[in-house]
């Protein structure tokens, strides 16, 4: 469960520095900054959820995200308490760290932060932060873990 913790602090505290740094010193008050023919850094808030869903909802919303996100964390936490296996331990407190990061963006500024674009043309990606990209990569984790989990039962019943 420690290493679980810790990944969670580890994310909450990169996804905020990260997010300061961008705001404050990166961006300052530039929209956007181009870099490559497929990536920028652009100034994006998200009063929604993913790919900016229920975006229409003010600060009601990012309450309600933040209290919905909240009862999610919480049964994240009693998962990660039961949880033996590491690797999905560090997967768990991936999700959690970022759900957090994302919560202190919805309570203390009405909206999530997002500054990592990128595109293809004409066509973009939504933006996203670093909070988004371990809570995908935990979710990623853990579905390949329980995969691994499936096939290693499927073989342990064919070689008995």
């Amino acid at each position: 469960m420690i290493s679980g913790i810790l990944v969670a602090l580890a994310v909450v505290i990169a996804d905020q520095a990260s997010k300061f740094w961008v705001l404050n010193d990166l961006l300052q008050e530039r929209v956007m900054i181009v870099y490559t023919s497929f990536f920028n850094v652009v100034r994006a808030w998200n009063t929604g959820v993913s790919f900016s869903m229920f975006n229409n909802y003010g600060y009601l919303g990012a309450w309600l995200l933040s209290a919905v996100a909240l009862v999610i964390v919480v049964f994240l936490l009693y998962w990660l308490y039961q949880e033996k296996d590491k690797l999905s331990q560090v997967a768990l407190g991936m999700i959690i760290g970022g759900a957090i990061g994302n919560v202190i963006d919805r309570v203390r500024l009405g909206a999530v932060f997002d500054f990592l674009d990128f595109h293809w043309g004409e066509s973009h990606w939504p933006a996203f932060n670093i909070a988004d990209s371990f809570i995908c990569l935990g979710a990623g984790l853990l579905v390949l873990q329980g995969l691994l989990s499936v096939f290693q039962a499927r073989k342990g019943k064919v070689n008995e």
